[in-house]
């Protein structure tokens, strides 16, 4: 494996997932017009390839 490649390979899939799940949860928000103060949020990154099952819940302040 080229280490160097597979770093750069991930960075990209980071950006993307970042990148689109700020969007995504911008959207929501504004189309929900969510009147809290927060919003939970979980992301669950899976693998069909090797065994990988993370998971990361927080919650978000609107105001």
């Amino acid at each position: 494996m080229d280490e160097d490649r597979f770093n750069i390979e991930l960075r990209k899939f980071l950006k993307q997932v970042g990148v689109t799940s700020q969007r995504e949860i911008e959207k929501a928000v504004r189309e929900s017009g969510a009147s809290g103060r927060s919003i939970r949020v979980k992301m669950v990154l899976t693998s069909e390839d090797v065994p990988l099952n993370h998971v990361v819940e927080d919650t978000i302040e609107l105001e």
